[in-house]
């Protein structure tokens, strides 16, 4: 796993228009090729009497799954653009489709690359791009008396957190960096004067949006 990456939010959707041609983006996450082509297919069926459905997308931690399509456009002006923007923006597991609706201007090869490389770019930019960061999830359960303390502690602190479970006892889980389990230990139990139990949990990612 990763320590860190980017990949877009979630799907978002812009559309531009470019010497009368309609360009809409749309964007989503995938993690696997299967998950990129039925979004492809999803959108080529929504606008199936779009002119072109021109598409990329790039999956793995090394970057080992890409493809570009330009469905139709001249070879290497609109899918490649396309990756080429992923890959520029450092994105993994990112499918986009730009539909184009035809206004019956030609672009020509070079105004074609232009528009769909900005056609993502935009959307990408509509869309938002997080930052997904390896955190291990540390479990401290303390008494219902602390709670107030603890909670409040940590609201003015660097570390987020993920959960309160509310049983016998409280138990709290925070997103801790893996290199600052130690000192979030050492941390809490001063502020818990020893009255805390603390158990090193799971690895999950944690998403933070990049303005």
């Amino acid at each position: 796993m990763l320590p860190s990456y980017y990949t877009v939010k979630g799907y978002g959707e812009n559309e531009i228009e470019i010497e009368r041609s309609r360009f809409i983006a749309h964007v989503g996450r995938a993690e696997t090729a299967d998950e990129a082509l039925e979004f492809i297919q999803k959108i080529k069926k929504i606008h199936s009497n779009a002119t072109h459905n021109c598409s990329a997308y790039l999956i793995g931690e090394n970057d080992q799954i890409q493809k570009a399509n330009d469905d139709g456009e001249p070879s290497g002006t609109a899918g490649v653009p396309i990756l080429e923007v992923l890959k520029k923006r450092k994105l993994k597991d990112t499918v986009v489709v730009i539909t184009r609706y035809f206004g019956g201007i030609k672009l020509g090869a070079g105004g074609l690359i232009r528009a769909y490389g900005r056609a993502t770019s935009e959307g990408l930019q509509a869309t938002g791009i997080v930052e997904r960061k390896l955190m291990t999830v540390m479990k401290t359960k303390i008494d219902y008396t602390l709670l107030g303390k603890v909670e409040n502690e940590l609201r003015y602190s660097n570390y987020d957190v993920k959960e309160i479970h509310y049983q016998e006892n409280v138990e709290i889980e925070t997103y801790v960096d893996k290199s600052k389990t130690d000192s979030f230990s050492k941390w809490m139990l001063n502020l818990t004067n020893g009255q805390s139990n603390i158990i090193v949990g799971e690895s999950l990612y944690l998403e933070t949006e990049i303005t």
